[in-house]
């Protein structure tokens, strides 16, 4: 675990070693020498992917605060390094500006790697939100199959449940049918035993 947390912290340290390193840079940046620009460039780039790689490890909030506090320690830390040494720095006169000018510098290597952050989470939430594109199809697919099935299952029950209701009704019209075939023999054998007891009494007579 150890290992891992100094992994995970030397990209940090990383980042503010350009931020501090940049203060030793000169501040013509656009100037007729293109080695200045292309030196902040690359420098820059740098930055990005730093904060690309901490918000791969260290994750988009905690990351974020790792390199707030980094732009913070490095800023405090320039401003101290400028005003003791100002004449390495050339800072004699117009101390306030270049004060604010290195920080400044810092500001915009630290925003770079929080930049680097913010393009790494975007990227990771564009592939969540695809991996949840799909998943809400396949459950739009398997709610669309389950409501087939569904259906599927209660036509057949009411097939089987009409089937069962024919039967019925036709035993039961048989049924009925022998009641009153039973009921027309019966009224046939009454009426020829009473003939028959008519003509028995008749022939007595």
């Amino acid at each position: 675990m150890s290992e891992k947390k100094i992994y995970y912290y030397a990209t940090p340290a990383l980042l503010a070693v350009f931020m501090f390193g940049s203060n030793f840079l000169s501040t013509d940046l656009f100037s007729s020498n293109v080695h200045d620009f292309t030196v902040w460039f690359v420098l820059s780039i740098f930055c990005f992917a730093c904060g690309w790689i901490i918000n791969k490890t260290l994750g988009w909030i905690h990351g974020g605060k790792v390199v707030f506090s980094v732009v913070v320690a490095v800023g405090v830390i320039s401003v101290l390094m400028v005003s003791i040494f100002r004449d390495y720095f050339g800072v004699n006169d117009l101390l306030t500006e270049n004060l604010i000018l290195y920080s400044l510098r810092n500001i915009t290597l630290g925003a770079m790697g929080i930049f680097g952050m913010a393009v790494a989470e975007m990227l990771i939430l564009q592939r969540e939100n695809e991996a949840l594109s799909v998943k809400q199809k396949n459950y739009k697919d398997l709610y669309a199959e389950a409501e087939r099935k569904v259906k599927l299952i209660l036509d057949e029950a009411k097939l089987k449940a009409d089937k069962i209701v024919f039967d019925a009704d036709k035993k039961a019209a048989e049924i009925i049918s022998k009641k009153h075939s039973i009921e027309t023999q019966l009224r046939e054998l009454i009426r020829t035993e009473r003939e028959l007891l008519d003509k028995y009494d008749k022939e007595e007579e």
